[in-house]
C-alpha cells in the first residue's frame, strides 16, 4: 500500500487547481492527476518494467492528458460554455475552505483507488499476463469511444448549437462519453484481477471502480435534468429519450432523473 499513498499524494498535487474553481477538483484536476499517476507508475516500475505495465501506464497518461486538456481548453476558450454553466453549476464561491479540502482529499483518494490495480501490479512485481492484456483492450476501446463521442458532440453543437445531439454514437446511447469512461475503468479493474494480493487490495480497487461508476451515473442524471429543461417540450427529444438508453447500449435504462441518491 506504500505506492498507493504515493499516488494519493500525486493526485493531491495535481488536483489542487480546484481551489481556484471547485469543480476543477473533479474535472481538470481529475484528468491531469491520472496522467501524473501514469508517469509516477512508470518511474516506480523502472527496474522491472515490462510491456504490459508500460502500456497500462501510457494509457493513463494518454487518457489523463486528453481529458484534462479537453476540459481545460473548453473552460478557457469557450465563453458560451462558461456562461451557460454559471446557471447550471454552483460556483462554490460561498464554500468554506474546510469543505473544499474535504472534496480535494476525497477526490484524490478516488483517483488513487481507480488507478490502484496497476499500482498493485507494480508494487507486487507481477508481470504482464492475458488478464492484463484483456483489460487494456477494454480500456483502449473505452478511450476511443469517449474521444469519438466528444468530437461528435462538438461537431454537432457547432452545426446546430440549439439542438440536442442524437447523431453518431449518440444514436446508440445518450451518454456515449460516460459509457466510454466506464469502459476504460472497467478495463483497468479487470486487468488487475490477477495482481490483487489480499482483501485490502481487492477492496481498494473495487471501491475505486464502483466510485467512478457512481460518479458517471450522477453525471448522467445532471445532464438529463439539464436537457429536460432545455428540450423537454420538443417531440423529437421526447421520442429520442424514450427509445435510446441513457448510459449503456442495449440496456433498457432510459432515465435516472428520479434517482436522487445519484448526487455526485
Amino acid at each position: 500500500m506504500h505506492l498507493f499513498w504515493i499516488l494519493f499524494a500525486v493526485a493531491l498535487v495535481f488536483s489542487v487547481v480546484g481551489f481556484k474553481k471547485y469543480v476543477w477538483f473533479i474535472s481538470i484536476g481529475y484528468g491531469f492527476s491520472v496522467a501524473a499517476i501514469g508517469v509516477s507508475l512508470l518511474i516506480a516500475a523502472r527496474d522491472h518494467l515490462d510491456w504490459g505495465i508500460a502500456c497500462a501506464c501510457v494509457l493513463f497518461v494518454i487518457y489523463g492528458c486528453r481529458l484534462g486538456g479537453y476540459l481545460a481548453i473548453r473552460e478557457l476558450r469557450s465563453s458560451a460554455y462558461n456562461e451557460k454553466m454559471k446557471t447550471e453549476i454552483k460556483s462554490g464561491d460561498g464554500m468554506s475552505f474546510v469543505a473544499k479540502c474535504a472534496i480535494w482529499v476525497s477526490a484524490a483518494l478516488l483517483y488513487a483507488a481507480e488507478t490502484s490495480p496497476v499500482a498493485f501490479r507494480v508494487a507486487g512485481g507481477s508481470s504482464a499476463d492475458a488478464v492484463l492484456a484483456v483489460g487494456m483492450v477494454v480500456s483502449l476501446v473505452g478511450l476511443i469511444v469517449e474521444t469519438v463521442a466528444d468530437l461528435q458532440k462538438n461537431a454537432a453543437k457547432k452545426a446546430n448549437p440549439h439542438r440536442f445531439v442524437d447523431t453518431g454514437l449518440f444514436r446508440i446511447v445518450r451518454c456515449p462519453n460516460y459509457f466510454g469512461e466506464m469502459l476504460f475503468w472497467t478495463g483497468v479493474f479487470v486487468g488487475g484481477i490477477t495482481a490483487y494480493a489480499g482483501a485490502v487490495e481487492w477492496i481498494v480497487a473495487l471501491l475505486g471502480y464502483l466510485g467512478i461508476i457512481y460518479v458517471m451515473f450522477g453525471g448522467a442524471r445532471r445532464l438529463e435534468i439539464r436537457q429536460n429543461k432545455s428540450y423537454g417540450d420538443d417531440p423529437e427529444y421526447k421520442k429520442y429519450v424514450a427509445t435510446t438508453p441513457i448510459m449503456i447500449p442495449l440496456v433498457p435504462l432510459y432515465s435516472v432523473e428520479k434517482h436522487k441518491w445519484l448526487v455526485a
